[in-house]
């Protein structure tokens, strides 16, 4: 009944184990690497037996979730309430990059196998933070680019003596656990003009190796893939949405649920259900578990304007784990219209549910309800809500479905609603206390005002452009209906909850004045560690969330810790760094406070801590946030206002909402004259690649590029009189002036 979760890195075809600076710019694209001969060693020899007794050896951390069941529940007590206070820093490692850090570490016989940004992959000595080897796939720059929220990576599968990534660039690559070697390279992308990328962990199990893959923003099909792991052939594929019903289904599964997709062209926009991160073993029932993502795009009335739930979005898919056939499904949203993915991530648990011993799946998807679910054939057994959910009201356990708040029907009219895109809950991964009958759950309350496209709003047809995200709402004009609609905006927060899935009961609560704080680690000492937004880890007692410890990192946090023993020693380890999906929503406006990475600057850093731990975190120092002072045009207001919603479409996604970027993507109203210098050069010639800031030639004209540039002077401009009290308040928007 355990379940493996292996983490999803993007690793590629070199055979050399390359050395990188502190900088944070990809390697350029060489040849494919020729297979090596695979040297036999006893490094990272993990297999499916090792896993299923994964409680045998607690001082592993032998999967993505510790076990095949991934509750993320660590059965070490060296650690505990009453010594907790004496944790202190063992080692720290610079990570080389100042992007988001997602990823969970495999630690297995004293090595430590994670990723980094860029999908780069690290073998560490795990008692003295020494490198054993690197691995950089050499992900080309402009498929920054391609992925919607950041070049990030959460982690490695280790197995039978190899470390398997996916590279951001969609790759799945096999290494030599021992030496870091290349062993083998297998492309997963079934058509290069679509924008698809990896940032999720592959599982292994089996014998085989599972991946997803990302890009429903973009306009792209999801799939699932099953590869032999010793030498990478595809095994079996299941497509999570049908595609063009004119040619044949690749299955019956798939012909029935072309039938809930009711008019519109959605295999040409794309369809989406990308399976982008939770992929969950179950060898109890010998089959996966995959979480399936959004539509594409988000809106449906845009996608299937004839209604329908749109199967397999948002949903919940059992597949056999050797010939991809699904067995049961579980929609958690039909018909989604908010971004509400299912991939959240999963856990398995033999619970007693209404007096009779269940194997259940455990999750909290995006839409703010949790699920439990009989995972022999999908029954639905509990959905209650964790966060504040306003879509919908309730889940009619009599049908399985949300009832939906038709109040909030944005077709019509601007809407807020909670949860927004980026969830009650995303992929922060959450912990599982069985014996206390509780989740350990990383929450949110983050709306989004959701609009319908102006395009699609003047004609009536929606047009998929292959070079920009295509979501069906409303991006480039967002700011200003932020705007007129900010006295209804719902409060944003955050929240640490231990929730008990059955009842629908909070045993406690922390709140926390952010939103987008990083994942759990639940132990058997007593203990609870959260990293968050602010820069601190600490650790909570499990049984009341009082504060037992905290230690300033002095970086935001979203990557979940772990918990490992060698020689007698417990060690809790963590990666530093912020960014992911929350860049679009930029600085933050009071009463949110800075996070810390745009306090400090986001450092990317691997931290190890033990008892008696004595090594110094030196504080860095403030960033200046001063704005520079700007030389502005004679443009006209409406050449501004087409910039506004140019960088709304085109810019925001990564620079912030009305160009206030969080402190990870480059904030351009602090551009120096050098880069305002080169600006048309940057954005239309991309002289700035390596960094992932590809050429915009195919999107925006060079009069265009001219109208962003002004716009964002102007936005700089009416920041700067703000922060020295010229002015009352910030316009925030062009538009409409």
């Amino acid at each position: 009944m355990r379940i493996f979760a292996g983490i999803v890195v993007a690793v590629v075809i070199v055979a050399l184990i390359y050395s990188f600076g502190p900088g944070d710019e990809p390697a350029p694209v060489t040849d494919d690497a020729v297979s090596v001969e695979v040297p036999v060693s006893g490094i990272g020899m993990i297999d499916d037996a090792r896993i299923n007794n994964a409680d045998s050896e607690p001082g592993n951390w032998l999967a993505y979730g510790r076990t095949y069941e991934e509750q993320r529940f660590s059965p070490l007590t060296s650690i505990n309430r009453e010594n907790v206070n004496q944790l202190g820093l063992a080692w720290v490692k610079d990570m080389g990059s100042s992007r988001a850090q997602e990823a969970t570490p495999i630690v297995v016989d004293g090595i430590m196998f994670l990723t980094s940004s860029w999908s780069r992959v690290f073998a560490i000595d795990a008692v003295s933070g020494e490198e054993v080897w690197r691995y950089d796939p050499e992900v080309p720059g402009e498929t920054g680019r391609r992925a919607c929220c950041d070049v990030v990576n959460r982690g490695v599968a280790v197995y039978k003596g190899r470390v398997y990534v996916g590279s951001l660039d969609g790759r799945l690559i096999a290494l030599d656990a021992a030496t870091g070697k290349h062993i083998w390279t297998v492309d997963t992308i079934i058509d290069h003009d679509r924008f698809y990328t990896i940032t999720g962990a592959p599982r292994a199990a089996n014998g085989k190796i599972f991946i997803g893959n990302g890009g429903a923003e973009f306009g792209v099909r999801g799939y699932v893939t099953a590869y032999d792991a010793d030498t990478g052939e595809q095994v079996w594929r299941f497509y999570t949405v049908p595609g063009d019903p004119s040619l044949p289904f690749e299955n019956p599964e798939l012909e029935a649920a072309a039938k809930t997709w009711k008019g519109g062209d959605w295999w040409e926009i794309g369809g989406g259900g990308t399976v982008w991160n939770s992929i969950v073993y179950d060898p109890d029932f010998d089959q996966v578990f995959i979480g399936v993502g959004n539509g594409s795009p988000w809106t449906r009335v845009i996608r299937s304007p004839g209604g329908g739930d749109n199967l397999f979005l948002s949903s919940i898919v059992a597949l056999d784990a050797n010939t991809g056939k699904m067995n049961w499904y579980y929609q958690t949203t039909p018909g989604d219209n908010w971004d509400y993915t299912a991939v959240q991530d999963m856990a398995l648990a033999d619970m007693e549910v209404d007096g009779v011993m269940r194997k259940v799946l455990l999750q909290a998807p995006k839409n703010g309800f949790f699920y439990v679910l009989d995972r022999s054939d999908g029954e639905l057994l509990r959905a209650h809500p964790f966060a504040t959910v306003t879509w919908a009201t309730h889940v009619d356990m009599e049908t399985g479905r949300p009832v939906e708040n038709p109040e909030l029907d944005y077709v019509d009219k601007p809407k807020w609603v909670l949860p927004g895109p980026l969830g009650a809950h995303n992929w922060q991964a959450m912990s599982v206390d069985v014996e206390a009958g509780v989740v350990y759950l990383p929450a949110q309350d983050n709306p989004l005002i959701f609009a319908m496209s102006e395009e699609w709003k003047k004609t009536g047809v929606y047009k998929r452009n292959p070079g920009s995200m295509n979501l069906g709402i409303e991006l480039g004009a967002l700011g200003q209906i932020f705007v007129d609609n900010a006295a209804e905006q719902p409060t944003q927060k955050g929240y640490l909850k231990a929730f008990d899935p059955l009842t629908g009961e909070d045993k406690w609560v922390v709140e926390h004045p952010h939103y987008w704080n990083g994942g759990v680690l639940g132990t058997e000492g007593g203990l609870v560690f959260q990293g968050d937004a602010l820069g601190y880890l600490t650790a909570y007692d499990k049984d009341t969330g009082e504060v037992l410890w905290k230690f300033n990192t002095y970086t935001s946090m979203l990557a979940p810790p772990i918990s490992f023993a060698i020689d007698g020693v417990q060690y809790i380890s963590i990666l530093t760094g912020s960014g992911g999906g929350d860049l679009f929503a930029g600085e933050p406006v009071a009463p949110v406070p800075l996070p810390a990475s745009a306090t400090y600057g986001n450092y990317g850093k691997l931290l190890v801590f033990k008892i008696g731990g004595n090594v110094e975190l030196t504080a860095p120092t403030v960033v200046d946030r001063t704005i520079p002072e700007q030389t502005l045009g004679d443009m006209s207001k409406e050449d501004i206002g087409r910039g506004e919603r140019l960088f709304g479409a085109h810019c925001s996604v990564c620079h912030g909402l009305v160009a206030r970027s969080g402190g990870v993507i480059k904030d351009l109203r602090f551009m120096g004259p050098e880069k305002h210098e080169l600006f048309n050069q940057i954005v239309l010639e991309g002289i700035l690649v390596s960094n992932g800031m590809s050429a915009f030639d195919d999107l925006l004209s060079t009069e265009d590029t001219e109208r962003v540039h002004e716009y964002i002077r102007h936005r700089s401009h009416e920041d700067r009189e703000v922060a020295l009290g010229n002015s009352d308040a910030a316009r925030l928007t062009w538009l409409g002036d």
